[in-house]
């Protein structure tokens, strides 16, 4: 079938789900913004098992195994198709075989070029500019990459098929590089579509192409805000913790502390609310989730101190 493809020079961008959204994002916004459409894709009989089903108003919905696609964009000006493979999760076991076998695909393609997109969790703060962390399979594309003025990743190790995809180009020889965007480690389970603005950012300087960001960009602003007000807040709370702490042992004033109102809400939201704090509890890639819910009830207020508990308890 690859066989029967004709591409112009193509290039290959892979993309799976990880920290911040950053690659799975980036590679969705190039499908949307190019206006690509599928192109092949892989089975997953043999590389997933279905871990997990999903209920919906009580009843259990059949378990989906994860899909493996290529989308393609051609070039109008042609000098490089794009083709993005979007894995909707990765292999639990036989990641090298995997990659060999989409390597092995790409070069019926005759791809010429392989990336990939990653996140790089810093201590950045949200308001703060992501910066592009990069790491080349060769000379040439190391070059490049330091001509573009990227963070160069000197040594440490790339997790996951990001990496492994690369080392298995490395060994066909083909030309390619990994383009981590920077996000705030305190945030690593939630989206960070600044990231994924910065990596597309070097990507087109790459490839040469116009690629409307105005969306991107306007989702990058609203979660920075989000994020950067949280994390005054967790902030705030750990230094007047902090301040309590040192005033244990002095003679304190006392005072009557006042009653709270319960938060007004009907049973079946409180109900929702209680579902949110669990899940987050469990999983702090929910939070957000939960402060849209409690915001959209004003009742953020009511459960501001519950819900940053569970960021201190989670940051350790």
């Amino acid at each position: 079938m690859a066989e029967d493809i004709k591409l112009h020079k193509p290039w290959l961008v892979a993309v799976w789900p990880g920290m911040g959204h950053v690659g799975i994002s980036a590679g969705y916004y190039l499908i949307a913004k190019l206006g690509m459409h599928l192109l092949a894709e892989f089975s997953p009989l043999g590389l997933f098992e279905v871990e997990s089903v999903e209920v919906k108003n009580g009843l259990i919905v059949p378990g989906r195994l994860p899909r493996s696609r290529f989308f393609v964009w051609r070039d109008p000006q042609e000098r490089h198709d794009i083709v993005v493979f979007i894995g909707e999760a990765q292999p639990p076991q036989g990641k090298h075989a995997f990659c060999q076998r989409l390597i092995e695909f790409a070069q019926k393609l005759k791809v010429e070029r392989v990336f990939t997109f990653a996140a790089m969790a810093t201590q950045m703060r949200p308001e703060q500019p992501s910066r592009v962390f990069s790491a080349a399979t060769d000379q040439v594309t190391l070059g490049e990459l330091k001509h573009l003025e990227l963070d160069l990743l000197d040594e440490g190790r790339i997790s996951g098929l990001n990496g492994v995809l690369l080392g298995v180009a490395a060994e066909q020889g083909l030309h390619g590089c990994c383009l981590l965007g920077e996000m705030p480690h305190l945030f690593a389970q939630l989206p960070f579509p600044k990231a994924s603005l910065a990596v597309l950012n070097v990507f087109t300087k790459f490839a040469q192409i116009d690629l409307d960001m105005a969306e991107l960009k306007e989702q990058a602003d609203a979660m920075e805000e989000q994020l950067s007000g949280l994390l005054s807040k967790i902030e705030q709370a750990v230094a007047e913790q902090q301040a309590e702490s040192e005033g244990d042992g002095e003679e304190k004033e006392s005072w009557e502390t006042p009653v709270e109102e319960e938060p007004k809400l009907s049973p079946e939201e409180e109900q929702k609310v209680e579902r949110l704090f669990e899940q987050a509890r469990l999983d702090r890639s929910k939070a957000y989730e939960l402060k849209r819910t409690l915001d959209r009830l004003d009742v953020f207020k009511d459960y501001e101190d519950r819900f940053l508990d569970l960021f201190r308890k989670k940051a350790g």
